[in-house]
């Protein structure tokens, strides 16, 4: 488990952050700007001292103020991937890959230089130098800088955030890799959404310095209650399946999920593998009975677990379990005219081309917990 439990006063804010994840896969941190992500990233690789707290790790303390422990960043056996990708700029792909691996105890070097430059696929980048590769590649590269020091865990702070879109894509599926094949717990901070969904097994929501919610994705971005930090206009359901079928005559993918089966534009994945689906609340509709000769192929019949009466605006959010909960947005006119109230049954429909398939990738899900989850 990592567990942790910190305080710190940076002038009017305080940074006052505890919760537990289980030391497997990727725990992302989410939040605004300002909120206190890097800080607690900071905290964890003891960049930042807390004016109190404690941080253990699979049963090893970094930090307790009360007992006056506080293990310096350099023995934290801890791997940091920044914004940037800080490599140094005098030395080869390889030189930089190695620098941390040298300064680890052979007896303690768990990983591999072969596997992580192979799982990376920066083979053709060892005699470069830093200032002839791409941003994506950097950053790749950094990535196995961060591994070779064979940490305990792997923080990495919006590493994607200076990538243009293109080479974000480039990169998604080496974070997956290295996420699938290295045993080493990460926890991963960023702003964008998308990300989160696509890499993510879990999820720390922080507000004002605080944990407001952690749980599964797919719980989290579900509540209709949480929308202030997971975001309004993205917003939108995300639901765990499976890939069951390929129809080749057409192009399609099926997946089942705990209601049926979503069938979208064929997808890569093998069949068998464990995906997560994101509905965006504005790509959905409803009716009140079945509907016919329909260019939808997606119609699943479910009941109105919440509707939202807070907001003023023309539009209004409708939670609909239909095995799993959906977030659907339709105007307040609609609702209306359909007199629609919780218990209400309806049918919801959603366009196959409207999946989003940039946030689709193979998922493995762990538990978390925490004691100020709402």
């Amino acid at each position: 488990m990592i567990s942790v439990d910190i305080t710190r006063r940076l002038g009017s804010f305080t940074l006052a952050a505890k919760f537990e994840t289980d030391t497997r896969g990727i725990t992302a941190i989410f939040g605004r700007s300002g909120a206190g992500k890097t800080s607690i990233v900071n905290v964890l690789a003891g960049l930042l001292q807390p004016h109190s707290g404690r941080i253990e790790i699979d049963g090893h303390i970094l930090l307790d103020t009360a007992k006056r422990i506080n293990v310096p960043p350099e023995k934290r056996r801890l791997g940091y991937v920044f914004q940037e990708s800080r490599l140094f700029p005098h030395y080869s792909v390889q030189r930089n890959l190695t620098y941390g691996m040298r300064r680890t105890p052979e007896a303690e070097r768990r990983v591999n230089f072969d596997d992580v430059v192979a799982v990376l696929g920066i083979e053709a980048l060892l005699e470069r130098k830093p200032r002839s590769l791409s941003g994506g590649e950097r950053q790749r590269v950094a990535l196995g800088r961060a591994l070779l020091t064979s940490p305990n865990l792997l923080l990495m702070d919006e590493p994607l955030a200076s990538l243009d879109t293109a080479r974000k894509q480039e990169i998604l599926p080496f974070i997956e890799r290295l996420r699938d094949h290295f045993d080493i717990p990460i926890v991963y901070v960023s702003h964008d959404m998308d990300e989160i969904i696509r890499l993510a097994d879990n999820l720390i929501l922080i507000d004002d310095g605080r944990v407001a919610a952690m749980g599964s994705v797919e719980d989290l971005t579900s509540r209709l209650d949480l929308r202030p930090l997971t975001g309004r206009y993205e917003a939108g359901s995300v639901i765990a399946a499976e890939v069951t079928a390929h129809d080749d005559e057409f192009s399609l993918t099926e997946l089942a999920f705990a209601g049926g089966a979503f069938r979208l534009p064929r997808i890569d994945n093998p069949l068998g593998a464990q995906v997560r689906v994101r509905i965006r609340a504005r790509d959905v509709s409803l009716a009140l009975s079945r509907p016919e000769g329909v260019s939808e192929l997606n119609v699943f019949e479910g009941r109105i677990m919440e509707i939202d009466h807070t907001q003023s605006a023309p539009q209004i959010d409708i939670r609909v379990d239909i095995g799993v909960p959906l977030w659907v947005r339709i105007t307040r006119r609609a609702a209306h005219d359909l007199e629609l109230r919780e218990g209400s049954k309806v049918y919801t429909l959603v366009k196959s081309t409207s999946i989003d398939r940039q946030t689709l990738s193979t998922q493995k899900t762990v538990p978390l917990s925490t004691e100020e989850t709402p």
